[in-house]
């Protein structure tokens, strides 16, 4: 098989279907990456970037199935305590380190070792992120006004709902568009994304992290700080 034929099949083998995954991804993201921002304490344009490049390099470079490719709220809360102790620079420093270490990984292909891995810590694992993210939404819901409830319920009863009717249409997105245009439409009073922090108006710029080049630099972002609480990159990776 050719290039071209390889890459047309790669990119053009459902391309509805991509459209529409590839929509609520970008859609369910923004507020995500701005509650996984909060979460780890920085700006929420950090999250936005970081979930943008991510996605766009991704997709050109490849990815798997289910695989999260995006903000998380594993990094978040791990990278928490690094941007308190150091600040931004040792978190795009960290990040660095761990995709040094992700590549190191993929070219040893140690990800084989992977299916030794009890089911019971991966679901656990998978189970307390879903925590994790209903836990950053509970501000957002607690003291709000019957609106904000109705909202969510009209929500739910979309997103459960439609599929029994029709899978043409991904009822997640549905939920986003039909809300959206309701509470834009009628000048609903509740909370929107822009509520959450300033939404970045430009592209991101390149830039290396500003973080001194030594072996003390090093070990904040790559050594064991404790015998029980190994460093964000190590964790995280």
């Amino acid at each position: 098989m050719s290039v071209l034929a390889s890459a047309r099949q790669q990119w053009l083998a459902n391309p509805r279907r991509d459209l529409l995954s590839g929509t609520v991804v970008a859609l369910a993201l923004i507020p995500e990456a701005i509650a996984f921002s909060i979460i780890a304490g920085v700006d929420p344009a950090v999250g936005l970037y970081a979930s943008f490049v991510i996605a766009v390099t991704i997709a050109f470079l490849g990815g798997r199935p289910a695989m999260i490719s995006a903000a998380t709220g594993a990094m978040a809360l791990l990278m928490a305590d690094l941007v308190k102790d150091h600040g931004l620079p040792y978190l795009f420093a960290a990040s660095l380190l761990c995709g040094l270490i992700q590549i190191v990984v993929g070219l040893l292909r140690l990800g084989r070792y992977v299916r030794f891995v009890s089911r019971s810590v991966m679901t656990g694992f998978v189970n307390s992120l879903a925590i994790l993210i209903f836990l950053a939404q509970m501000p957002e819901l607690i003291g709000a006004g019957w609106q904000t409830y109705a909202m969510v319920a009209a929500g739910l009863a979309i997103i459960y709902g439609l599929p029994r009717l029709t899978t043409a249409i991904p009822s997640a997105l549905a939920a986003i568009v039909v809300l959206s245009a309701f509470a834009i439409s009628t000048g609903l009073d509740v909370r929107t994304v822009g509520d959450m922090g300033q939404m970045p108006s430009a592209f991101p710029v390149f830039a290396l992290p500003q973080v001194p080049l030594s072996w003390q630099t090093l070990t904040i972002i790559g050594r064991w700080r404790s015998p029980w609480r190994s460093s964000a990159c190590w964790r995280a990776c």
